[in-house]
């Protein structure tokens, strides 16, 4: 079996034609989006993905500025911080960059966030709209996941909108921002979902529910966690993994959660690390600072992006 690889900067490419659209069209009514991401600590992969957000950001003509914390910044620093970008007007949507350092609380730093402001629907009041099936925000990287799994399944013949009823989705990781927004997208698309953790893997038994996937999802955080004989022929795996590894030489590349070579011998299709769901992240991310600024400040409507 030789797997499809399923190319997200090519699909990123069509998003961010749309995202100009719109862009044009909220101009036109003088409003300017801006997205500002919190960083706490000296992380590598987080540092890549800032990176990345402002390079495209400013390309398409969004504002974008950085809030950088110290590691052992405490609480109350960070909750200014994000008191400071829910007062500005010039933000329309805010990103808390994970990993955060211990001593500070995902929870608490995430009802803090002013809701309309909250482009990963990590807030209560948005992810319960996420979970009713109504969301005000859908979070970019299992917004991302499923993007991709439609583009697949349009190029291959199938129906985005019935080709997950009855199928068997595992989803690999439980965050706030990915796991948990990517087992609601799965139930609403009709799929039979199961979630696992590292309390599956302590538990011997991920394997178990990996070989069962139609589609896998992996969003664990942990280089190679998933290998070939851990999923079963003709799977469609979707890799969110972006770890950093340095090699013999040095150098920094960054993997995903799969093992690639070993899965793309037994899967129908699968995403790459780098070049398959971060791309399509980035631009969805920079889209709902755009969906923040209208919710915020007109009474446009912009709905959701079509397949075609």
């Amino acid at each position: 079996m030789e797997a499809t690889i399923i190319d997200g900067v090519a699909i990123s490419r069509d998003l961010r034609a749309r995202l100009l659209g719109e862009l044009d069209a909220i101009h036109l009514a003088a409003v300017d989006p801006g997205l500002a991401a919190m960083m706490v600590g000296d992380d590598y992969a987080a540092h890549a993905y800032e990176r990345r957000l402002r390079r495209l950001a400013e390309s398409v003509g969004c504002r974008f500025q950085s809030e950088h914390l110290p590691a052992d910044a405490e609480p109350a620093e960070a909750l200014a911080t994000i008191g400071k970008l829910n007062a500005d007007p010039r933000v329309t949507g805010i990103l808390i960059l994970r990993p955060l350092p211990p001593q500070l609380s995902e929870v608490e730093l995430y009802e803090t966030l002013d809701s309309r402001k909250d482009v990963e629907a990590v807030h209560p009041a948005n992810a319960g709209l996420m979970a009713r099936g109504t969301p005000r925000f859908v979070p970019s990287t299992p917004a991302s996941c499923f993007w991709l799994l439609d583009e697949h399944f349009r190029q291959t013949g199938r129906d985005p909108a019935t080709a997950l009823r009855g199928k068997t989705v595992v989803i690999v990781g439980r965050s706030h921002n990915v796991g948990k927004p990517a087992v609601w997208l799965a139930l609403d698309r009709g799929a039979i979902v199961v979630s696992c953790d590292e309390y599956a893997a302590a538990a011997g038994r991920l394997a178990e529910f990996t070989r069962q996937a139609d589609v896998l999802i992996v969003a664990a955080g942990v280089p190679g966690l998933i290998t070939g004989d851990m999923v079963k022929d003709g799977v469609i795996a979707i890799d969110v993994g972006i770890n950093p590894v340095e090699g013999e030489s040095g150098k920094v590349r960054l993997v995903g959660d799969l093992d690639f070579d070993s899965v793309a011998q037994r899967a129908e299709a699968i995403t790459p690390v780098p070049g398959g769901v971060g791309p399509v992240t980035d631009v969805w991310l920079v889209r709902n600072a755009v969906l923040g600024a209208v919710i915020q400040r007109t009474t446009l409507t912009i709905g959701p992006w079509p397949q075609s």
